[in-house]
């Protein structure tokens, strides 16, 4: 297990090439201790584990790692279904300027057509995404005051790799002389 910068492995994710609104997320805080720790599945590309935290407000910090080649049923249990409430989204910048007016205006187009149109907030999510050309993007299970029951499963399941990069975001944090209380 090759444990990388979080940004790293985002981008490995951003550059997968497969099948975009097929990703699932799980995420919530991160269990004794500051930050928060994300799961990122596909059942192509495999399931990617995150942990962050904030430095400061304009600066997030972590270590990620990729812990399974593909997303089998048991993994998959965990992930939630197309269909769930929360959604999230991985995004790149536009190359350009020719290319950001291209995809400013498919997104005007996409808006116009759902503003026309009875839609799900799914589905609005879902066109907005394809128009802004998301390498990932999907339903999420998220709490952000704590961690859903998915997030223990999965931790469970992927002991090793937690503890492992519980220590590096420790080392981290404790270099950034983050967890430190204020007086």
């Amino acid at each position: 297990m090759r444990i990388r910068e979080w940004q790293d492995v985002l981008e490995d994710v951003t550059e997968r090439g497969v099948d975009p609104e097929d990703w699932r997320a799980v995420a919530g805080d991160r269990a004794g201790g500051v930050g928060e720790d994300m799961y990122l599945a596909h059942p192509r590309a495999g399931v990617f584990f995150l942990k962050t935290y904030a430095k400061n407000p304009f600066e997030v910090r972590g270590v990620g790692t990729k812990v399974a080649r593909s997303l089998d049923d048991e993994i998959g249990s965990f992930m939630p279904e197309r269909e769930s409430g929360g959604r999230f989204a991985v995004q790149s910048p536009p190359e350009d300027e020719d290319h950001a007016e291209t995809v400013s205006k498919r997104l005007e187009t996409v808006l116009e057509t759902h503003s026309d149109a009875p839609t799900r907030p799914q589905d609005l999510f879902d066109d907005v995404m394809e128009a802004l050309e998301s390498p990932a993007f999907g339903p999420m299970a998220y709490d952000q005051y704590d961690r859903p029951d998915e997030l223990e499963d999965l931790a469970d399941r992927f002991e090793e790799a937690d503890d492992l990069l519980n220590a590096e975001l420790d080392d981290l944090i404790e270099t950034d002389e983050v967890d430190r209380g204020f007086m």
